[in-house]
């Protein structure tokens, strides 16, 4: 569902860039099949459906329209298309910016949450002749610095997540900015920047009169995924990440912040509340209810 909303001085529309599957037990760690099977079931090979769902902001302020990652893209082939169940053919990223009145053109930053696959494979694309473009020409590309790093020098364990053909581009496109861990776009938009899942992962926060929206990206990339020991085997460091979460979690449930999630395959946005010592979701619902 494409959906949208005014909040503040900003003006929100949702990015669907299409569906996808990832092994199970890796999406949840140690927690036991018998446990997240209930909440999202698997499939003949162990793989949960997931989607990647984006933010496009638009600012009354000052004009800029930011997009919040772009998902996975198209360069991929068949054998990749299979063993992570990728189907664009409901929703993707061209679709979306479409149905709000965009186009690629009109974007004049993305900012990326980090840079695995699934979240700025749609920077680039090959063309007819097999040459690799940008489909974005006129934006600037936002990521932490300490991100940066990571990502053209990852260890062993993260690099696979790391596509030379989604990297390279943007460090020669002469348009990559950056960021400090406390930089702010404008008044209202600013970023939290996390290290549990990969380091310096940025979490935009927008700020509305009465409200906080924070886009989750992958600390919290499902409703599952509350839960304070429901942590991805993906996570670089599962105990910074479970600190990462009581912090955020805890200011989320006393502010009642609104949660964007970007991989949940079923629930778009929900509040959180917190019950006995333990984080539960309390509302859900889209960007057409708030």
């Amino acid at each position: 569902m494409l959906s949208s909303a005014t909040f503040g001085k900003f003006k929100l529309y949702t990015i669907e860039t299409g569906e996808f599957r990832l092994d199970g037990g890796s999406m949840f760690g140690v927690v036991p099949k018998a446990l997240w099977s209930n909440q999202i079931a698997a499939d003949e090979k162990n793989r949960i459906p997931m989607v990647g769902r984006c933010l496009l902001v638009e600012s009354v302020q000052t004009d800029r329209i930011y997009l919040i990652d772009n998902g996975c893209g198209t360069k991929f082939d068949e054998k990749f298309a299979s063993i992570y169940g990728i189907d664009q053919s409901r929703q993707n990223l061209s679709h979306s910016l479409e149905f709000h009145g965009f186009n690629y053109d009109d974007i004049t930053d993305i900012i990326f949450t980090h840079l695995h696959f699934d979240h700025c494979g749609g920077s680039t694309y090959y063309d007819d002749d097999g040459e690799l473009r940008h489909a974005f020409p006129n934006a600037r590309y936002h990521v932490t610095r300490s991100h940066w790093k990571t990502a053209t020098r990852p260890n062993a364990r993260e690099k696979a997540s790391f596509f030379d053909h989604n990297i390279e581009p943007l460090r020669d496109s002469g348009r990559l900015h950056l960021n400090g861990e406390k930089h702010q776009f404008e008044e209202g938009f600013y970023i939290k920047t996390v290290h549990g899942h990969s380091r310096g992962q940025q979490l935009p926060v927008l700020e509305s009169e009465y409200q906080q929206l924070i886009f989750a990206g992958d600390l919290i990339p499902t409703a599952a995924h509350v839960p304070l020991p429901w942590i991805m085997g993906f996570d670089m460091c599962a105990r910074n990440t479970l600190e990462e979460k009581t912090e955020i979690l805890t200011q989320a449930a006393e502010e009642e912040w609104l949660l964007f999630l970007e991989h949940d395959h079923e629930n778009e946005m929900i509040t959180v509340e917190q019950k006995n010592d333990r984080f539960q979701v309390k509302d859900v619902f889209t960007l057409n209810d708030v």
